[in-house]
């Protein structure tokens, strides 16, 4: 019986604080049925928006939508940043770009706007497939990312 009691006195504190988990963005109605328009549905990013859209609560429907979001790019890759004195390279940063607007009925709620978000990390040479391994897993993060913050920018709008 204590245990109990110790638990929800333990509790009390984080209900009184309007603690919540994090991960789930609040909606507008608007956008209880969004489509999401993109020239490529099978990227990183179109997998990890209509997955939060769909967290959210939100329907993803490709026909009778009130709300679209529109992928106007989605672009991925990696640059080079240090190479060794025998001229390979040492060091990459991956990249990820998205660019997209929302329209909530025929008005544009949010104009286009781009987001960009990088990485880097080590590459060795005797390691080359692991390394690969981890350039995917950096960009399927980046990607998380920014549909994220996709999310938390559709939160803030109020048709």
């Amino acid at each position: 019986m204590s245990w109990r009691a110790l638990t929800v006195l333990g509790l009390l504190p984080l209900a009184a604080c309007g603690f919540h988990l994090q991960g789930v963005a609040r909606l507008a109605p608007a956008f209880a049925a969004t489509q999401v328009v993109a020239d490529d549905r099978y990227t990183d990013f179109h997998r990890a928006l209509v997955e939060a859209l769909r967290a959210s609560g939100s329907t993803v429907a490709a026909n009778g939508a009130t709300a679209t979001v529109e992928v106007l790019a989605d672009d991925s890759g990696q640059r080079v940043l240090s190479v060794s004195a025998q001229n390979k390279p040492t060091e990459y940063e991956v990249y990820y770009t998205v660019r997209y607007r929302v329209k909530v009925g025929e008005r544009e709620a949010l104009a286009p706007r781009v987001l960009t978000l990088t990485k880097d990390y080590s590459f060795n040479t005797d390691a080359v497939l692991a390394k690969e391994h981890e350039q995917e897993q950096i960009r399927g993060a980046l990607a998380r990312e920014l549909a994220a913050l996709v999310m938390r920018r559709l939160s803030a709008i109020t048709p």
